[in-house]
């Protein structure tokens, strides 16, 4: 993912700020036990999320322990114990997608960088691999993801809902596994709206870079009023979200993801907006 699902730190409470830390360790320990001590570069605020949510559909957090951290032997850290699988699903969802990431770079990007990207290409493979084995309808929604984008990106006309799309139901897909019934449709309406956001504030905020060197951006086709396009894209996906959250019952965690979504995601929304009016104004 891209990493636009972040806290709002400020308006945390001191013990959920240290929750929130103890769960992004506890990703970053998981992915080094699974995978390897690299593969931890590849972690992202959008998969502690992740792994959050999991944990507090399923209450399986149980308490927290201290340790030294593995990328900083110096240094104490806090890690959440998991009674589920909700941390290794996050490991491999990281790896999975930094792997098609790549793949999508290498057709992408100029000589020198598609060289680097070569080289490293068989650690991300290998993690990929493992991780695909141990869940294969996550490295499927990818898979699907990437080829179903790759499409969108090629088809004459490309709307932002259908370059939105692929993000969209892939992370829908992804949290509707782990529901069935009306569960199911409301993990999946959030995923969609989560998706939607990431994919166009991921857009919006590389807008500038792309038309400087002709990439496809979806907001391209529009010449007048982008900036309230953007924003008001951005603010129906998550719209869609909030809609879709207010009917789940969570306590573990509850204030942390309620700050995501009410906080942390509207002002990553308002920085990119801000970011491209400067930007814009500068390459008049």
């Amino acid at each position: 993912m891209f990493g636009y699902i972040k806290i709002f730190k400020s308006e945390l409470l001191v013990r959920e700020y240290e929750a929130y830390k103890s769960v992004y360790c506890g990703l970053c320990k998981a992915m080094g036990k699974e995978y390897s001590f690299l593969s931890r570069l590849t972690l992202s605020y959008d998969c502690t999320f992740y792994a959050m949510f999991l944990m507090s559909l399923k209450r399986s957090c149980n308490g927290f322990e201290s340790g030294r951290c593995r990328f900083n032997p110096f240094k104490k850290c806090s890690y959440c114990k998991c009674e589920s699988d909700a941390l290794s699903k996050a490991a491999a969802v990281s790896v999975i997608l930094s792997y098609y990431k790549v793949v999508d770079d290498i057709n992408d990007s100029g000589f020198l960088k598609r060289t680097a990207l070569k080289i490293v290409k068989p650690f991300f493979s290998r993690w990929r691999k493992k991780a695909a084995k141990r869940y294969p309808e996550i490295d499927k929604l990818a898979e699907k993801m990437l080829s179903s984008q790759l499409n969108a990106e090629k088809s004459p006309g490309c709307s932002l809902d259908m370059a939105a799309d692929p993000t969209a139901e892939f992370l829908a897909s992804l949290l509707e596994l782990e529901g069935s019934g009306d569960d199911a449709r409301i993990y999946r309406q959030i995923g969609y709206g989560l998706g939607r956001f990431i994919y166009l504030a991921d857009a919006a905020d590389d807008y500038i870079k792309d038309v400087k060197s002709n990439s496809f951006n979806p907001f391209k086709q529009y010449k007048d009023n982008l900036k309230e396009v953007m924003n008001n894209n951005l603010s129906s996906s998550l719209a869609m979200t909030y809609d879709a959250y207010n009917l789940l019952d969570l306590v573990d965690f509850k204030g942390i993801i309620d700050n995501v979504i009410l906080k942390g995601l509207p002002t990553v929304q308002s920085e990119i907006i801000e970011k491209f009016e400067v930007e814009y104004e500068k390459s008049l």
